[in-house]
């Protein structure tokens, strides 16, 4: 096991961060929480609506502030241009911080809806201190790919599982040169990672989530995998996976040959 497999630095920002990352999307109660806490998780993610992570980083960051990541952002609005700085303003007050350490502008489908407008903006609220860095979650890999190339953002969360390798070609090989972060959501696919696909052998090998968050962060370009557990058990059975280091050849081998399969079985899901 490499002895930093659970910690790195968020690309150029400088942030030291734990390499799974903790959201309260499936709603998993202030235990889990407290519990990830516990065991040294510090990259916190949350929508405007993730009522239980608001509550749990109002009473974290009235304590001790600086130890911790807080990464949420600004909605892409398919309908209109959002007001990012009275977004920006709003999470502050739903979160109980002074500050935004990771500020996205989350749902960017195609190019356009995230103009030079938009960016101007964002790095105008970095400038002024309420927001250290700023980035985008992207599902539209070439343009992730030239933001990457061009040092446009300090950060970029995309897609990117066994079943989805895109990335490897679309966005990781444009990043050495600036060195933004790299988040990873949708580690086990949605659980479709988790299940035999048509087709696969009965009895055959089948991912646990921990193999799926390996994998993930096995890759050299990869510095944080949100995990947005159920409950206690389900977080420590991924940090507890995470802790084993990177996977083996013949495990990330294995890895890709499922994905595929779980690709070819899901084509209408992408």
């Amino acid at each position: 096991m490499e002895p930093d497999f659970t910690h790195t630095v968020l690309g150029n920002t400088g942030l030291r961060v734990h390499r799974l990352g903790l959201a309260a999307s499936y709603l998993p109660g202030a235990t889990t929480l407290e519990r990830g806490l516990e065991r040294g998780m510090n990259y916190f993610f949350g929508y405007g609506s993730d009522f239980q992570m608001k509550k749990f980083t109002r009473t974290l960051f009235a304590r001790d502030r600086d130890r911790y990541v807080l990464a949420t952002g600004v909605y892409n609005l398919k309908i209109g241009y959002p007001n990012i700085r009275r977004t920006l303003e709003k999470r502050l007050r739903q979160f109980g911080t002074d500050y935004i350490d990771l500020f996205l502008f989350l749902g960017v489908m195609r190019e356009k809806e995230f103009p030079p407008k938009a960016r101007d903006e964002m790095l105008r609220l970095k400038d002024e201190g309420k927001v250290r860095f700023v980035g985008m979650s992207c599902h539209d890999r070439k343009f992730a790919g030239r933001m990457a190339d061009e040092g446009a953002l300090d950060a970029l969360m995309i897609r990117y599982n066994a079943a989805h390798r895109g990335a490897e070609e679309d966005i990781f090989p444009h990043c050495p040169a600036h060195h933004p972060g790299i988040v990873s959501y949708t580690a086990t696919r949605w659980t479709y990672l988790l299940r035999a696909p048509k087709g696969w052998p009965a009895g055959g090998r089948v991912p646990d989530a921990g193999l799926c968050y390996r994998f993930v962060l096995s890759h050299p370009a990869v510095h944080v995998a949100l995990t947005a557990p159920r409950s206690v058990r389900e977080l420590d059975q991924n940090l507890d996976a995470v802790e084993r280091g990177p996977l083996a050849e013949d495990d990330a081998s294995f890895m890709r040959s499922f994905g595929d399969a779980v690709h070819r079985a899901k084509k209408w899901f992408m």
